[in-house]
């Protein structure tokens, strides 16, 4: 049966004065962030929610909807953007700077404690930056914003000790019984199922039938790294193996690994960021496998952003960039458990409970 807070609407002023505190606590987050970033010479930017192409993610799924011209015209699909990504780095190419936007992003079918199928992600991107620099920058501003101590899910991280700079490749070593990750990529940098499947056995992993690299990967991934990342210090996970670059220039001390972190606090994952790609014809080779891949898998999706690939051969300068999960991180900020104690409306109009 349904609890009293299922029934409850969430505007009911009992209801809502629970989550009150947290609310009130993520209104100071929203000043604080805009303080952080403006006294070190970033300027606001606000981008376009409703895009032609969503993002490039292979696994995301998208809201689509049309575009209907009242006067003349033929109709045309847009969708609702997964992250506003694509469209900050065509403000880059064009000479923005330093840029952060705290923006509304649609994610579809994502529903938990931790996700909705809408949430607010904080992107910053600063030319002339790289990993390095963007990891103490992070490290900055989540001590600048946190309390000293935060905890969830009865996991509990100390704020004041350095962050953790933990490689993927030492994370699988530590994790999975000596894995050796890199080992498993073939001479490009591409992954070799049968290179993982053989590694995984050998370090006392089962894989399951017809399980690829990817699959096996994020399958070890989520079962043994993650758990463990996090707890008593925030870590960055960084140098993910090169089929994992997204839209990260790969190492160029080694090729075989890509320049992107991801942070984890309290055993969440925070925030993803990447040392950013700016070769235009690299990007359009992954974005035309990105594309294939979706289609692949789910018989649907959308083309590539050529428009973006046009501001890319213009010109963008070397830039690091990250996606901060901003719920998440109000969450943390005033001590909650759920998502929906940091949204305004947070059931309203689907329930992630």
């Amino acid at each position: 049966m349904p609890d009293d807070a299922t029934l409850t609407p969430e505007w009911s002023p009992a209801r809502f004065a629970a989550r009150l505190p947290a609310l009130r606590r993520r209104a100071a987050l929203l000043g604080e962030t805009r303080a952080f970033f403006t006294t070190r010479g970033y300027t606001e930017v606000e981008t376009p929610a409703l895009v032609p192409v969503p993002g490039m993610e292979v696994h995301l799924s998208a809201f689509r909807t049309l575009f209907r011209p009242m006067l003349e015209g033929e109709e045309q699909a847009l969708w609702l953007r997964t992250s506003p990504e694509l469209a900050i780095k065509r403000l880059l190419v064009a000479g923005a700077g330093p840029v952060f936007e705290i923006a509304r992003v649609w994610r579809n079918g994502e529903v938990s404690p931790r996700h909705g199928p809408e949430f607010t992600m904080l992107e910053w991107y600063r030319p002339g930056a790289d990993l390095a620099a963007l990891m103490e920058e992070t490290e900055a501003f989540v001590r600048a914003v946190l309390p000293q101590q935060v905890s969830f899910a009865g996991v509990r991280t100390d704020l004041t000790q350095s962050f953790e700079r933990l490689t993927l490749a030492e994370a699988f070593a530590r994790h999975c019984n000596g894995l050796d990750i890199l080992a498993t990529l073939d001479a490009a940098g591409e992954g070799d199922a049968e290179a993982l499947r053989l590694a995984a056995r050998a370090a006392g992993f089962a894989p399951r039938d017809g399980e690829g690299w990817e699959d096996l990967f994020f399958r070890l991934l989520l079962e043994r790294i993650e758990p463990a990342l996090g707890r008593d210090r925030a870590t960055f996970l960084t140098h993910w193996p090169a089929p994992q670059a997204a839209l990260a220039r790969r190492d160029p001390t080694d090729p075989r690994v890509a320049l992107r972190f991801e942070l984890f606090v309290a055993g969440i994952e925070l925030a993803n960021a990447f040392d950013e790609l700016t070769e235009a014809e690299e990007q359009a080779t992954r974005f035309a496998r990105d594309v294939a891949e979706r289609q692949r898998l789910y018989g649907e999706g959308w083309p590539v952003d050529e428009d973006f690939l046009a501001a890319l051969r213009h010109g963008m300068p070397a830039t690091a960039g990250i996606a901060l999960g901003f719920d998440r991180l109000a969450m943390l900020a005033a001590g909650v458990e759920s998502i929906e104690d940091v949204l305004w409306l947070g059931r309203w109009p689907y329930s992630v409970t």
